[in-house]
C-alpha cells in the first residue's frame, strides 16, 4: 500500500536514511514501496536524547534507519528501556514498555516509535510536575 506524504515548504524528512528536504511550496509525495520514513518532527539528534525515555527512543530511531550496528543498537535500546522501567511504578507506563520491546523484538521499529513517543510525553509531564531547579539537568532531577 502506497504512503502518501502531504509536506509543508521547506520540511524535511529522512527516507532509507537519506535526507530530503521540500522545496518552497506545499506537495504530496507517494511512495510506492515499502521505505524507512521520517519526518522532521521524528527526528532526534544524539545530542537531543537527553532524557531516559529520550535514550530509549534514539536507538529505536536508528534501527529503524538501519545506521550503526544493530547488536550494539539492541544492547543500548535494552539498557536504557531497563533503566526506565526500573525507575517507573505506573502499571500503564510499564505495560507502554512491554509494548515496545515487543515492537522492537518484532523488527516493526516505526509502531515502537510512536509507542516510545507515550513514554517521553509521560517522562515530560512528570518532569513538569516537579519543581526543579533550571540549573539541575532532567536526569539529575529524574534520580
Amino acid at each position: 500500500m502506497p504512503l502518501k506524504l502531504s509536506l509543508r515548504p521547506g520540511e524535511r524528512f529522512v527516507v532509507n536514511g537519506a535526507v530530503v528536504q521540500n522545496g518552497d511550496r506545499r506537495a504530496a509525495l507517494v511512495l510506492q514501496n515499502k521505505a524507512s520514513v521520517l519526518r522532521e518532527k521524528d527526528i532526534m539528534q544524539e545530542d537531543d536524547a537527553a532524557s531516559p525515555a529520550r535514550r530509549i527512543y534514539f536507538p529505536i530511531m536508528l534501527m529503524y534507519l538501519s545506521e550503526g550496528s544493530a547488536e550494539e543498537l539492541h544492547a543500548r535500546f535494552a539498557l536504557r528501556l531497563t533503566e526506565f522501567m526500573g525507575a517507573v511504578r505506573d502499571p500503564a507506563v510499564l505495560a507502554e514498555c512491554v509494548a515496545v520491546s515487543q515492537d522492537v523484538m518484532a523488527g516493526d521499529c516505526y509502531k515502537a516509535l510512536m509507542r516510545c513517543r507515550k513514554l517521553i510525553q509521560y517522562e515530560d509531564e512528570r518532569m513538569g510536575a516537579l519543581s526543579v531547579d533550571p540549573g539541575v539537568s532532567a536526569d539529575r532531577a529524574a534520580g
